[in-house]
């Protein structure tokens, strides 16, 4: 059985960033909220082996009604819990009731240090709103003497922020994070470039060539250890093999009329097992997908 599992709170996401499908409002699978009884039937059915819950996949967790509810549950049964927001519904009450949750990994996305640079990318967001819902953490932390969550910055770099990376890490320092994390950029039309590629190719999934195209830096061997190890399950219940099927293209089963012991023993699961062991170059998502290469800089 996996020993990680992502499970998607929502698809609803009060930004617009230009690489993302909730941000671009582009999926073709409906927006919805994770309903607490499916969340309930799948910890109930996998806690005993499960080690790993991350609150996300696509969209803004803090949308959830119920969102620290759920953390709290999983907490509840040992399962070690994360979650990636953009800050910006951290207020002084959600800050202090993430940190009663027991949540255990809080990843916070910033994406520049200044409010010119960070809109860039997180089109709509304000800095200042990530900056407050980071100091209400940090606060709240210190106030009920909690070592958790461990907050992380993550900086995605693109070309528009590559020029901040040295100030994130003092504004990291300054505030209390307790780490800062680089993450490379997935470009879906890569091919022909994007104003989005870091001049420095060492924070870039991609290569140029010398005809100016550009190559994803991984080579496509035909393996992938999460399809052993790992599933993400949508608001609505589907399990998708991995975080990249963003549009649930490769629906494997339903957690809401089947166990996920079930699906995940399925023909239809093994077959797409089968298939990245044989050619990985006959799945889409698997093209662009950061295996053998470095996802964090």
């Amino acid at each position: 059985m996996p020993l990680s599992i992502s499970f998607e709170p929502t698809t609803s996401c009060n930004l617009r960033c230009p690489e993302c499908p909730s941000g671009l409002r582009s999926f073709t699978r409906p927006t919805g909220m994770l309903e607490s009884d499916l969340f309930k039937k799948v910890i109930d059915e996998q806690k005993n082996t499960l080690s790993y819950l991350l609150f996300y996949f696509q969209g803004e967790p803090y949308l959830h009604p119920q969102f620290l509810d759920l953390v709290q549950e999983a907490s509840t049964a040992k399962i070690y819990t994360a979650t990636s927001t953009n800050a910006h519904y951290l207020n002084d009450d959600n800050a202090k009731k993430t940190v009663e949750s027991g949540l255990d990994r809080l990843i916070i996305s910033i994406d520049g240090a200044s409010q010119e640079t960070y809109e860039s990318y997180r089109v709509g967001g304000k800095l200042d709103k990530v900056i407050e819902g980071t100091k209400n953490i940090v606060k709240w932390k210190k106030q009920l003497k909690s070592s958790t969550p461990h907050i992380i910055f993550q900086f995605l770099v693109v070309k528009p922020n590559e020029h901040q990376i040295n100030e994130v890490y003092e504004l990291a320092n300054e505030l209390g994070v307790d780490e800062v994390k680089l993450k490379t950029a997935q470009i879906y039309d890569y091919e022909n470039g994007s104003d989005l590629i870091p001049s420095q190719e060492k924070y870039s999934r991609y290569r140029k060539l010398k005809n100016g195209k550009y190559e994803i830096k991984s080579k496509l061997l035909d393996h992938c250890w999460k399809m052993w190890h790992s599933c993400v399950i949508t608001w609505d219940g589907k399990v998708v093999p991995c975080c990249f099927d963003k549009d649930a293209h490769h629906t494997l089963g339903a957690v809401e009329s089947a166990s996920l012991t079930s699906v995940w023993k399925s023909n239809e699961y093994n077959e797409f097992r089968k298939l990245l062991l044989k050619s990985r170059k006959e799945i889409e998502m698997c093209k662009n997908c950061t295996e053998g290469t470095a996802v964090w800089a």
